[in-house]
């Protein structure tokens, strides 16, 4: 019977989350019985998506849901030995009981680490990659905005719209990243919307208009999207992390999607799983032949789960955040 620690929303936050709205707690977790496995997590995803669960949805004083990647330590159930490796949603915590369902068996792919399957390789790439060639239908030769292009779904989505021959702009927050996604990645305009007004910056960068918008962030960076699609333009909108913490900037000119019959279309992985043999194919493809980068943010320790949520939120990553549990 394995002590563990959890992370729990003690209070829900308004606005920024707060580090006091977390608490660290301890658990004697029971040995697997009869059709369990008893799991120890390796590694824990932090995402975006998981802020407006803190509003509403994630329940307090319990442990937090969010993907992991985690190690079967005990088995009495016969779909998993001991050391298989699991995909879950059971993060948040070092160590859990499961009857398996929830759970898939993860083979690690070959030559490469094993961390990216939790972004790459994972439904953070998939995502990426089914949001621009399905929902965003990109074709080849075509104008691609990526919003928040150096975050760990837009910097994927950003490379594979520079694979599939597209014109690629980025946007993002700082300019050690704007440098990464114009010198590491090759985009072809980058755009430090803390730095330059978005509507302008967006305008001069695409003086072909625009095709495609993968969307991460809303309020001003839609606005000036808007402003350039083509007819018969598309937006993918995976996210909208400006109104996550406040209220969202309201959208002024929507009605350009008539004018230019713009498809916008919210989505999420499930959308798309027929995609997912062709994206392991490709996806691993481009990883060995280096044709996509990616950086890693890791903290050590669930103690450092709140701090490494919050530093998200506050854009303090570079790629993926995960936090690590275990060897």
């Amino acid at each position: 019977m394995p002590i563990s620690r959890e992370v729990h929303l003690i209070t829900r936050p308004h606005g920024m989350p707060q580090a006091s709205e977390f608490e660290i707690v301890e658990t004697n977790v029971p040995d697997a019985a009869d059709g369990q496995v008893l799991v120890q997590n390796l590694y824990m995803s932090v995402d975006p998506a998981m802020r407006p669960r803190l509003t509403s949805g994630q329940a307090l004083n319990e442990a937090m849901m969010g993907g992991a990647l985690g190690r079967v330590v005990q088995s009495k159930s016969p779909d998993f030995a001991v050391g298989d490796l699991v995909n879950n949603r059971l993060g948040f915590r070092e160590y859990f009981v499961s009857d398996a369902k929830g759970l898939s068996k993860l083979t690690p792919a070959e030559g490469l680490p094993l961390t990216v399957h939790m972004h790459a390789l994972g439904m953070t790439g998939f995502t990426a990659y089914g949001g621009l060639l399905f929902i965003g239908a990109m074709k080849e030769g075509e104008q691609v905005f990526v919003s928040t292009a150096a975050g760990a779904v837009g910097s994927i989505a950003a490379q594979i719209a520079k694979i599939r021959g597209g014109y690629v702009v980025g946007s993002t927050g700082s300019d050690d990243k704007a440098a990464w996604l114009r010198d590491e990645i090759g985009l072809d305009a980058v755009i430090n919307y803390k730095t330059q007004p978005i509507r302008q910056a967006l305008e001069e960068a695409t003086p072909k208009g625009l095709d495609v918008y993968f969307e991460n962030v809303g309020g001003e960076h839609l606005e000036a999207a808007l402003r350039r699609m083509n007819t018969l333009g598309r937006i993918a909108v995976c996210g909208m992390i400006s109104g996550y913490n406040e209220g969202q900037a309201p959208v002024r000119n929507l009605s350009n999607i008539i004018y230019s019959r713009v498809m916008l279309r919210g989505f999420v992985g499930t959308d798309f799983m027929h995609l997912q043999p062709d994206f392991q194919r490709d996806m691993a493809a481009w990883l060995r032949e280096g044709k996509i980068k990616y950086q890693e943010t890791v903290m050590d320790g669930i103690t450092s789960a709140p701090k490494a949520l919050i530093g998200l939120l506050e854009g303090a990553n570079s790629g993926k955040m995960l936090v690590k549990l275990a060897d």
